[in-house]
């Protein structure tokens, strides 16, 4: 079992929460709810949870804050906010999860199996919050979260991705290749500062890595290394957009 603790200044947030977590998460045991940081600061130093579902916007102590109080308690972190703007991509990129309220069942149900992949190479706080001060374009490594913890990629590195099923098959130079533990949706997103484009629903690709594009109904891009990847017709026209910059 999981041992959790919920955080949420809303009642209704925190049992509506645990409801979920009964029905459609029978492995993750909630301990307790609690309505404020220093309520939950608290609870967190006496039970040691190995969850924290957090509210990030509470008055007095926000989410922020109450971590930066157990920088020194190994746990896993799922966000959960009405807020959308709250460093989205900070989070992904440190390898946190964040669920937006109303909370979906799959999504929850989604989160919870990373977390039980995450347990096995449980990450300090400490060492999330630097990366939370850093936006991503700062980085020229990003962390990809594996089955086995974090891979530190750098960014320039990565040549395409290619989807399978939840997980993303990244592909390196040098013929190297990285499964991540995450959606080639959630790649995308943690690619998107940089001169990446989904140019197929399957398949992500570093533009400065692209040798050529030969035509066809969607046609197809030949990568630095020598593959092919295929373009979706929907994206062409996009793609040949992005592509001007990048011809002499």
């Amino acid at each position: 079992m999981i041992k959790a603790i919920i955080v949420d200044d809303e009642p209704y947030c925190c049992e509506a929460l645990a409801i979920l977590l009964e029905r459609y998460c029978p492995q993750v045991d909630v301990m307790g709810s609690y309505h404020s940081g220093a309520e939950a600061l608290t609870a967190i130093k006496e039970q040691r949870p190995q969850l924290l579902f957090l509210d990030i916007e509470m008055p007095r102590m926000n989410g922020f804050e109450l971590l930066e109080k157990i920088k020194e308690i190994p746990l896993q972190l799922i966000f959960t906010t009405s807020y959308d703007q709250y460093a989205i991509k900070a989070i992904r990129f440190s390898a946190l999860d964040y669920l937006l309220k109303p909370i979906d069942r799959e999504e929850l149900q989604r989160s919870v199996q990373k977390v039980e992949q995450r347990l096995l190479f449980p990450m300090q706080i400490d060492m999330l919050l630097q990366k939370l001060q850093y936006p991503t374009h700062h980085f020229s490594k990003i962390a990809i979260p594996t089955m086995e913890g974090l891979q530190m990629v750098p960014v320039d590195h990565i040549l395409y991705c290619t989807s399978d099923s939840n997980y993303t098959i990244l592909s390196l130079k040098d013929q190297q290749k990285v499964v991540a533990s995450r959606t080639l949706k959630e790649i995308e997103e943690l690619l998107e500062d940089y001169s990446f484009l989904r140019v197929h629903h399957s398949s992500l690709v570093n533009l400065n890595e692209v040798s050529k594009y030969v035509k066809g109904e969607g046609g197809y891009l030949v990568m630095s290394d020598g593959a092919s990847v295929n373009v979706s017709r929907s994206r062409k026209e996009n793609l040949l957009k992005k592509l001007q910059p990048f011809r002499s």
